[in-house]
């Protein structure tokens, strides 16, 4: 679920994937569409997957259960295309849909870059000879701004470690742009739009194993600002999705957030735990376990530690917190 969540943080649409072999919808189908409510995806793609496997009446009679299901949510109007993923059938029809009906959003050009990175390599092979090593590469989506070829650029919350007497110390990491590519294409700027992976001089060990997700590229000393606690004005689901009672026959309700309580919060792509320091009506003030650089009315999902599995609980909006200068 946290995976999905990072995802999409950069996301401008959503195709929902539905498995025709199986009842609609699955635990996971539901955390999914809440997600996407969440993150305020409006153009939204529902795929019926797998028809090759059953017969037309049982295609039919899931159509029907998908419709029910969806109704009176962010998807409820969605088209329906029946596909078969194995055989590329209708896949041309979800190409066509996707060029033809999804607009593309309105970009902002002028504002200082940022990207929020979604995934992080190191692409050198083991045994590289030192003089051939090349640093690490970050991989996400540009929110705003173009980034250059040669470009100064800042990775923060960067490193973070703490001093003696236990407390967070933010080091942000500074480089420069060696490549740009989208795909296999090699690029001279990048811009909003699509996933772009950003060649850099870091250290390719800090990059290593998606070791830089959650973190915000962009322009030295433009990024916004490093929170270590934040108020939120929050929303819980009135049920929990995916999750039945001890008696097996509805759905759970979603407990009130308590004192102390641990949850896990996503903020943009990062994944970070979190604890409960207050609660008053609708608002919570909770302190993050690993700092995130982040920005007023940012939105944050919920997840509470359920039977070995984090399952999504509410989400909120930040309206002001807690910052720590990073170590220059």
């Amino acid at each position: 679920m946290a995976t999905m969540l990072n995802g999409a943080a950069v996301m401008d649409a959503a195709l929902l994937l539905i498995a025709g072999n199986e009842t609609c919808p699955q635990p996971q189908t539901s955390e999914h569409l809440a997600a996407i409510q969440i993150m305020k995806l409006k153009n939204i793609l529902i795929l019926q997957n797998k028809i090759d496997l059953i017969k037309e009446s049982a295609a039919l009679e899931q159509h029907e259960q998908i419709l029910k299901f969806i109704k009176n949510t962010v998807a409820d109007g969605a088209p329906v295309i029946p596909i078969s993923a194995q055989l590329k059938y209708n896949i041309d029809a979800i190409n066509e849909y996707i060029c033809k009906r999804i607009p593309v959003p309105v970009r902002d050009f002028s504002s200082d870059p940022k990207l929020i990175v979604i995934r992080s390599f190191d692409v050198n092979k083991p045994g590289a000879d030192v003089a051939s090593l090349k640093g690490g590469v970050a991989g996400g989506s540009i929110l705003c701004g173009v980034l250059k070829l040669g470009d100064e650029i800042e990775v923060r919350p960067g490193l973070v470690t703490k001093d003696a007497d236990g407390k967070v110390k933010c080091r942000p990491i500074f480089s420069r742009i060696i490549t740009l590519l989208a795909e296999n294409n090699e690029l001279k700027f990048a811009v909003p739009g699509g996933l772009i992976g950003v060649g850099t001089k870091i250290d390719p060990t800090i990059c290593r194993a998606d070791r830089l997700v959650g973190q915000v590229l962009g322009a030295v000393g433009k990024l916004p600002a490093i929170y270590t606690e934040i108020e939120i004005n929050f929303f819980l689901l009135r049920q929990l999705l995916g999750v039945k009672s001890t008696d097996g026959k509805k759905q759970t309700k979603v407990e009130k957030l308590a004192k102390n309580e641990v949850l896990l919060a996503n903020i943009g792509s990062t994944s970070c735990g979190c604890r409960v320091l207050s609660v008053k009506a609708d608002l919570a003030k909770i302190q993050l376990t690993t700092p995130a650089c982040t920005e007023v009315d940012e939105k944050v999902a919920l997840s509470r530690r359920i039977d070995k599995h984090w399952r999504l609980i509410g989400w909120g909006k930040i309206t002001r917190g807690t910052t720590i200068d990073p170590d220059v």
